[in-house]
């Protein structure tokens, strides 16, 4: 069973979106949070559980999170960036396109 969550280290800026598969880490997302924007610079994966859908899982989770924190995303992880450009409307409520 999958199940993510979003962990801040003691700074409170800087986290992870991380994903569990049956306990194991199996993917996670490199993000900070600082003035209501929330970055994300990396997506990544286990080779072992690649072709999962657990990249989209770990999206999922992240612009939850930012609607749930009312953030703004800027995607500065290419992965990201990409999901963005092809779905614009299903994220054009957190995508900070402009600084």
């Amino acid at each position: 069973m999958e199940d993510t969550k979003v962990v801040f280290k003691d700074d409170n800026v800087y986290g992870e979106v991380q994903l569990f598969s049956d306990d194991k880490k199996a993917g996670k997302m490199d993000i900070s949070v600082t003035d209501e924007k929330l970055r994300v610079y990396h997506t990544e994966v286990n080779p072992e559980y690649e072709g999962r859908g657990f990249a989209k899982l770990l999206l999922h989770q992240l612009v939850g999170y930012a609607r749930d924190n009312n953030l703004r995303i800027i995607p500065l992880c290419p992965y990201v960036l990409a999901q963005f450009k092809r779905h614009p409307e299903d994220y054009a409520d957190v995508w900070l396109k402009k600084m």
